[in-house]
């Protein structure tokens, strides 16, 4: 197949666009990706691609245009001008694409009019799309503190309602979703596709060398749905504990607050790590006893799987954790650690002591693992995703 891919983040930003694009050039594919200017998430322009630089690249196999965007940087001004900027110019640069292309592939993250260039293209060419949603809209705004009653939520209730049901297909990444697309826009024919972990996240490759200390890591973007404060909430009501370590590897529009309030409170048990090349992670993830998922109390949130859980399983790692709903029902079917509510620091100290002291900390990186092999896979997400690639081209 030739497949045109729209998704407004892609390689050297830290999203697994990359790796499926990849993946489906490796299995015999011709893929092109329109995405825009690398910037996210510290919302800055990367070095090498200002001024015009590399608008047009190959990548491992797979065609690379970038669309002009202006950086996140921050605020909510700034983040409208990416959004917009993004939307608008790769609009036009795929409605007036002469390149034939057998479907559409539209990775869907936040913002949703990210999907305008893979619906421009649609129009133009008549051939079918497929959405993949990873972010519920407008659902996600709410989460940014808008209001459901308020002009804003409506308005772009309206624009989500268009985009999804422009598409000829819709794969959700949680199951929860479904449910959502029903009613809200009447849409009931989705279909279920998880996130995978890239395969450098090896359980083998992940293995902590044995010492006397226990050491729980986050990993991730460090932003307000994360609730990444409960963690060094928690690490303050443990601090007497001599030998439990906490390590934030990540950063994101929340790191600076984390660290001042981690600071505020004098715990000396926390480091911040920083963002680091995904080529490095399974170095981070060796130094792990468990890993943490934390996000904000939020209807939306719960109905989410974030992939870190993925890539947390496929490293062999137990998991701790303060979510609702959707995470927090699949931490407990895979029977791999602990979950409490969002935001409740103090249950999770708890769930950290259990941890400390249980005497199964291996076999719950083992079920872990064997979760994953059996519903998160890389192979069987990617072959039910060609199959349906395949069945709507």
């Amino acid at each position: 197949m030739k497949i045109l891919v729209v998704c407004q983040y892609y390689y050297p930003e830290p999203f697994r666009i990359t790796d499926i694009c990849e993946e489906l050039v490796s299995r015999g594919h011709e893929v092109t990706v329109v995405t825009g200017v690398p910037n996210y998430p510290m919302g800055m322009i990367y070095k090498g691609y200002n001024r015009r630089n590399r608008r047009n690249e190959i990548i491992n196999g797979v065609r690379v245009h970038r669309c002009f965007t202006i950086g996140r940087r921050t605020g909510a001004i700034w983040r409208l001008f990416n959004y917009y900027s993004y939307a608008t110019s790769s609009s036009r640069y795929t409605a007036g694409l002469s390149e034939s292309y057998d479907i559409v592939f539209v990775n869907q993250l936040s913002p949703i009019m990210m999907a305008n260039a893979g619906i421009a293209y649609k129009k133009s060419h008549n051939i079918k799309l497929v959405l993949y949603c990873l972010d519920l809209w407008p659902e996600s705004l709410v989460v940014n503190g808008i209001q459901k009653s308020s002009y804003l939520y409506k308005l772009y209730h309206l624009i989500s309602a268009n985009v999804y049901r422009q598409a000829d297909k819709i794969l959700i990444t949680s199951s929860s979703f479904a449910e959502y697309f029903k009613t809200e826009f009447g849409i009931c024919d989705t279909d279920y596709i998880p996130q995978y972990a890239e395969t450098l996240f090896n359980a083998e490759l992940c293995i902590k060398a044995p010492n006397a200390n226990i050491d729980l890591m986050f990993a991730g973007n460090v932003g307000a749905a994360q609730s990444v404060d409960t963690i060094i909430r928690a690490a303050n009501h443990l601090r007497n504990i001599d030998n439990l370590h906490w390590h934030i590897v990540g950063d994101g529009s929340e790191l600076e607050h984390c660290i001042e309030l981690a600071e505020s409170l004098k715990i000396e048990s926390i480091k911040f790590h920083g963002r680091q090349p995904i080529e490095k992670m399974p170095e981070y993830y060796a130094m792990a006893d468990a890993m943490i998922i934390t996000m904000k109390q939020d209807e939306f949130l719960s109905k989410t799987l974030p992939s870190k859980v993925q890539t947390y399983m496929s490293a062999g790692k137990p998991i701790i954790g303060a979510v609702n709903g959707e995470t927090a029902a699949v931490i407990t079917a895979a029977q791999c650690g602990y979950c409490v509510a969002a935001e409740d620091y103090i249950s999770l100290s708890d769930s950290v002591l259990n941890f400390c002291y249980c005497d199964n900390k291996s076999s719950l990186g083992k079920s872990a693992l064997q979760y994953y092999e059996s519903s998160f896979s890389k192979e069987i997400i990617m072959n039910n995703l060609c199959a349906l690639l395949e069945k709507y081209r």
